[in-house]
């Protein structure tokens, strides 16, 4: 798997990511087809088969249910292995989510976090944004919680999981991290990503495939265009990891060898976005 630089953070991550809310959550998820909450045993073999593919980062946050839980408990290998990614802000109860950034809900919720993955720092934390949020971020108690918590070594770096252009121009102001929507029908953060790329932002896409809309994941589409959706989002200037949720473990090993294939033919293929999303021109 082909290791990325996450902006100026100092830490490498693979250019397929996993993500996790299935992993403890099934109310309220945007997939096609219902959510199920694997056992034990299928969840132990993700993550090995992550190891096998080279997957190093980890996404996951409070709002997945038990997904934070069952990773401190279950992610196989040394803690170093792996580059773990949650959230702050969001809490997910009752098929309702509820969100609150004051300065004392963005620490408190880090140190919990810290416990439930039996990790002694998160690698990265990020705001989960409401949208409402992403409007005021400069100055917030919200950064200023993070900045706390980056001083005390709680976490390495920090960022926001916006849902707008703006929130996501505002955050690569101010932040180490940022993550945003990209696939073939969702163009719209691409100035951000530039604008990361530029400042030494690290870029984590998510929506890769659409939570599954595109048609192109698991058994609803080929892998041509599988490896073509995928690539869309890896081969972007910026990007450091597109981040993809799974409960399957051939599913998983799909999207890797697609986004290897993509990355393999990439001298030949002119199809990755410039920052105004147009395609590229050929050489």
């Amino acid at each position: 798997m082909e290791l990325r630089p996450l902006g100026a953070t100092g830490m490498n991550v693979g250019v397929l990511g996993l993500g996790t809310v299935k992993l403890g959550r099934s109310e309220g998820v945007k997939y096609p087809t219902p959510a199920v909450i694997p056992g034990d045993d299928d969840v132990v073999r993700l993550l090995h088969a992550a190891v096998e593919v080279g997957v190093n980062l980890i996404d996951t946050a409070p709002a997945y249910g038990v997904s934070e839980e069952r990773l401190g408990r279950l992610l196989p290998g040394p803690r170093d292995r792996w580059v773990i990614c949650t959230k702050a802000g969001e809490v997910f109860d009752g098929g309702v989510s509820r969100f609150d950034f004051s300065r004392e809900a963005i620490i408190a919720s880090a140190e919990r976090s810290v416990q439930r993955l039996r990790c002694g720092h998160l690698d990265i934390l990020l705001l989960h944004s409401d949208g409402v949020i992403e409007r005021s971020l400069a100055g917030s108690g919200a950064m200023e919680a993070l900045a706390d918590l980056k001083q005390r070594g709680v976490v390495r770096c920090f960022g926001v999981s916006t849902k707008t252009l703006e929130g996501a121009l505002a955050a690569v102001a101010c932040c180490d991290v940022v993550m945003v929507t990209l696939n073939p029908g969702a163009r719209a953060d691409l100035p951000a990503i530039e604008a990361a790329r530029v400042k030494g932002v690290g870029v984590l896409i998510k929506k890769a495939l659409a939570s599954g809309h595109l048609g192109v994941g698991g058994e609803r589409g080929g892998d041509d265009a599988l490896r073509q959706t995928l690539g869309f989002s890896a081969m972007t200037p910026g990007v450091s990891s597109v981040i993809v949720g799974t409960t399957s473990v051939e599913n998983l090993r799909r999207n890797a060898v697609a986004i290897q294939a993509a990355l393999a033919g990439r001298e030949h293929d002119d199809s990755s976005p410039d920052a105004k999303g147009q395609p590229r021109a050929g050489r």
